[in-house]
């Protein structure tokens, strides 16, 4: 399996809103561990730690290895809720995975070789309709980000599912459609001298055609 972060907690020795008050007081965020046919344990994780790793972005597509008492427990940070003042953890669920466990995760898209996109050269701007892609895999193959090839990507293309270059085990979880994830329209230049002569551009009949589908 991927390489798992490594997390410290205790052992909470009860539940309840009043444990888990006192818990915020020593700086400790309450939280549970859960799934795999295991029974739940209840925690608490050090404030500090769990913020700086939920700084970052792909915090949800990363494993980790939540050490209760010197016990590990091999895990997915499921659901995280964070104070609407200061961001910072107040509560966090663990799921239990294994080699064998399938999830469905959002993961992040990211555009590359922008470079070799005429699109973009001709001053195109990149529609982007889905910037996370809900995808079924393993837990030990959860991608970071699914990298979307900008190559040859001309001014009125769209960019469906079926043209994004998956890795290996990993599929979408909408499969009754090739949904479309980004469109490259036309510079406001281009849609003016279209609406001047009365002609829609590429990029106008292609983003109606995508507003069609959705």
């Amino acid at each position: 399996m991927a390489e798992a972060i490594k997390i410290d907690a205790q052992l909470r020795e009860r539940a309840g809103k009043g444990a888990a008050r006192q818990a915020r007081r020593e700086k400790k965020i309450p939280g549970v561990i859960y799934g795999n046919k295991q029974q739940p344990v209840v925690i608490n994780v050090d404030e500090l730690e769990l913020f700086r790793i939920t700084r970052d972005p792909h915090y949800a597509t990363h494993l980790y290895d939540v050490m209760v008492n010197g016990t590990p427990h091999h895990t997915l940070i499921r659901a995280l809720q964070v104070d609407v003042v200061t961001e910072f953890p107040i509560h966090v669920d663990f799921l239990r995975v294994s080699d064998r466990t399938s999830v469905t995760m959002n993961v992040p898209v990211a555009f590359i070789n922008e470079d070799d996109c005429p699109g973009i050269q001709e001053g195109g701007v990149l529609n982007v309709v889905r910037h996370e892609i809900e995808v079924d895999c393993r837990a030990d193959s959860i991608p970071d980000t699914i990298e979307i090839d900008l190559t040859g990507v001309n001014v009125g293309d769209s960019i469906h599912i079926s043209q994004v270059k998956l890795p290996r085990g990993v599929t979408p979880n909408i499969t009754d459609r090739d949904f479309t994830v980004a469109t490259m329209t036309a510079p406001s230049a281009m849609k003016s001298e279209g609406a001047d002569t009365g002609e829609e551009t590429g990029a106008e009949v292609a983003e109606e055609a995508e507003t069609k589908e959705e």
